[in-house]
């Protein structure tokens, strides 16, 4: 499938979105409690996990343990309002964490080393654990849905479903032209880069952009450009692709190589969508989602 060619295009369209899903988040008020409640408000404490203390929120009664893995720069707050706010707190108990580096979740300083996304998938599965959950599902996001693939494929037995969407297994030459077209946030709109700069500060969030981009560029110096290609016929559980017909950051051959190479998964695909589906159109996605993990 063609690629998207015009990187102005893409960048201007990358920062609406951006901005969206800043937005789209912000609306959350978050209370602060010394530990997590089952209850219909969203609570925020930190648990110590693989020797970093991991920001987390949760909200919900339910019996089905759902994960929420945020994209690059993401945090539980920014990323999943709606979903916190609005998905079915009787049947689900959300979970949304702040990796390391993210959100709430510093110290420590992000980095990325040729494993983080392993890394991150580790923390991800053994904070549910920490937090007492012995299987849960997983609603992953871009990055945060790339975490969510390699965290299924490594725990068979620990993840009941799997949602992904705008997330890639690989990573091209033309990905990594994007990529670049980011990494100056002194170019981006202030409208996209306030809401950054309020929750990291300038120099952070400088910096960390920086750094993604370089550690998210390594993976097209593997063969195929791999990030985690390999895992794919690994994962079991019952999973569902979305993906956005319009999403300029994520082409079609992503999804379509997920649904492939992962058995049985379904493809939804929602004409309308960009990167951000799940905060532009909230309601039909947690319809969706909602369905599927019933």
């Amino acid at each position: 499938m063609a690629r998207p060619r015009s990187g102005g295009l893409l960048l201007r369209r990358l920062l609406s979105q951006l901005s969206r899903s800043a937005q789209g988040g912000a609306t959350l008020r978050v209370s602060q409690a010394p530990a997590a409640s089952y209850g219909t408000s969203v609570t925020s404490a930190k648990v110590e996990v693989n020797g970093v203390r991991l920001h987390y929120q949760q909200t919900g009664s339910g019996s089905h343990a759902v994960l929420l893995l945020p994209g690059m720069l993401g945090s539980g707050q920014t990323d999943f309002g709606p979903q916190l706010k609005s998905m079915n707190k009787q049947q689900f108990t959300l979970v949304a964490w702040d990796p390391r580096g993210y959100g709430k979740s510093i110290p420590p300083l992000r980095d990325f080393p040729e494993d983080f996304f392993e890394r991150d998938a580790k923390d991800a599965v053994d904070l549910m654990q920490a937090l007492k959950f012995k299987k849960f599902s997983l609603l992953g996001w871009s990055d945060g849905g790339i975490t969510a693939l390699i965290a299924a494929a490594r725990n068979p037995t620990l993840i009941h479903k799997m949602v992904v969407w705008g997330a890639n297994p690989s990573v091209s030459e033309e990905d990594v032209k994007l990529y670049n077209a980011i990494r100056d946030v002194s170019k981006w709109s202030e409208r996209a880069r306030q809401p950054m700069e309020e929750m990291y500060g300038h120099d952070y969030f400088s910096k960390t952009c920086a750094a993604w981009v370089d550690g998210i560029s390594q993976f097209a110096q593997k063969p195929n450009g791999s990030i985690c290609q390999s895992l794919l016929p690994h994962i079991h559980c019952p999973t569902l692709i979305i993906h956005g017909e319009k999403d300029p950051l994520v082409p079609r051959f992503h999804p379509e190589y997920l649904h492939k190479h992962i058995k049985g998964s379904q493809l939804h695909l929602m004409p309308e969508g960009k990167h951000n589906l799940h905060l532009r159109f909230a309601d039909e996605f947690n319809r969706v989602v909602e369905k599927f993990l019933l």
